[in-house]
């Protein structure tokens, strides 16, 4: 008996495909700046090995948190495995190193556009749960979560905001 997988690991295929996606755009953005109106909602497993996070961030978002990369970031470091940013919560830089497997949800709400990363499991090789890309609607202002600090340059919003009702 061969060790050959039996089937194409199609979503396998697909994450590695949208997180170079995701790769691409943080790139050309540590590069040249954001353009336009673009802005990012990235949702991440705080939990997720890789994960560089002040400790006050992780005991504050135990298990998943979303950034908004839009007016105030600096030092954004793009490389194959991830990214670092600085983003400023208060009056208080941080930074934070996020890999790119760690992602859950990337948002541009500006066009509309988004990627939400389903888990695949060993147990689920042979029918894997295809990634999707999504077009959501821009997110409504009532329904962000900020951290409670003087300034709004680095927001901390809400999952429930890109989830769809079922």
């Amino acid at each position: 008996m061969s060790d050959k997988p039996q089937t194409i690991a199609y979503g396998r295929l697909m994450h590695h495909a949208m997180r170079g996606l995701i790769q691409t755009v943080l790139t050309e953005v540590a590069q040249n700046g954001l353009p336009g109106h673009h802005h990012f909602f990235i949702t991440f497993d705080t939990q997720a090995e890789g994960v560089d996070i002040a400790p006050w961030l992780t005991d504050r978002y135990p298990d998943e948190m979303t950034i908004v990369i839009q007016h105030w970031y600096d030092a954004l470091e793009v490389d194959d495995d991830g990214f670092a940013i600085t983003l400023n919560f208060g009056d208080s830089p941080e930074r934070l190193s996020i890999p790119f497997d760690a992602i859950l949800t990337f948002v541009d709400p500006s066009v509309e556009f988004g990627l939400r990363f389903e888990s695949i499991g060993v147990e689920d090789a042979e029918d894997e749960d295809t990634p999707s890309a999504e077009t959501p609607a821009a997110p409504a202002p009532s329904d962000s979560v900020a951290a409670p600090e003087p300034h709004k340059d680095a927001e901390v919003v809400s999952l429930d905001t890109f989830r769809r009702n079922h």
